[in-house]
């Protein structure tokens, strides 16, 4: 267990109380406004010792616990990218915390490029599996034979049958497809891409990939969403760039706002 999470655990229970959340989830890029959807308590990372710090313009960075939907749930406004710090293990202590809380079940969201036509820029995928490529794991260094770790099925296939009866109701495409962790900052290269086409990716993102493998370490149950923003270089003319990652991500973030207020509502 990381350094600070009982006390972080006793600090964020004294603002916001020990009710344990139902529900966490991670935002990803140009995602942070939906923290908004919270009626309750929200702590800047700035309050919360050894918080990472995430700095990535897009996200907010502060944790909001309260009601949505009538549940109770937690959202981490912004997370730390493998390649801020170099650090695959850097949301470790917030997930901890959140199991300190009692949560046990996360959703992870993320700003994506398409590999696939079936997936274009507004469209939300539900990651059905993922690769790797980085090569990066936040287990590297953990002593003890929990670090081994089965990804089997990573993607809890309760939450995922849960989002896809959501998307029924509300009437949005959900594609499935498998995502593709890159370690950033720089965005992929064409032949990258068609590189990743060929192993069997149909999204290609920063992130999420090392989260999905902390919750798993620690026990949680876990899905991820990413909302695409572009397609993946090579594929199409746009001038890919964070600006306009920032700039795409609404489009989505409203279908998986819909998503996830049906899914509380009836998952």
């Amino acid at each position: 267990m990381s350094k600070n999470v009982e006390a972080l655990t006793r600090q964020i229970q004294s603002l916001a109380g020990d009710t344990p959340p139902e529900l966490g989830l991670i935002l990803g890029s140009g995602l942070g406004h939906l923290v908004d959807m919270v009626e309750g308590v929200k702590i800047p990372y700035s309050d919360l010792a050894g918080f990472p710090h995430a700095s990535v313009s897009g996200h907010s960075p502060q944790l909001a616990i309260g009601q949505l939907e009538g549940r109770r749930v937690l959202i981490f406004g912004g997370r730390v990218h493998y390649y801020e710090q170099g650090q695959a293990d850097a949301m470790r202590l917030p997930l901890e915390v959140f199991k300190a809380l009692g949560g046990s079940k996360l959703l992870i969201t993320n700003a994506a490029g398409s590999l696939t036509p079936e997936c274009r820029p507004g469209d939300v995928m539900l990651i059905n599996d993922h690769i790797n490529f980085s090569g990066r794991n936040p287990l590297i260094g953990v002593e003890d034979d929990a670090r081994f770790v089965p990804m089997k099925d990573a993607y809890n296939p309760v939450i995922r049958d849960a989002l896809r009866r959501a998307a029924v109701s509300e009437d949005i495409d959900l594609p499935e497809g498998v995502y593709a962790w890159y370690s950033g900052p720089s965005f992929e290269t064409p032949a990258e891409i068609r590189a990743i086409r060929i192993l069997g990716a149909d999204a290609v993102g920063m992130s999420t990939v090392p989260e999905v493998i902390l919750c798993r370490f620690l026990g949680l149950e876990v899905a991820a969403v990413s909302v695409i923003t572009n397609m993946a270089a090579g594929l199409s003319d746009e001038a890919i760039s964070h600006a306009h990652t920032k700039a795409m991500a609404p489009l989505g973030a409203q279908k998986f706002e819909s998503l996830l207020r049906h899914y509380l509502k009836n998952g």
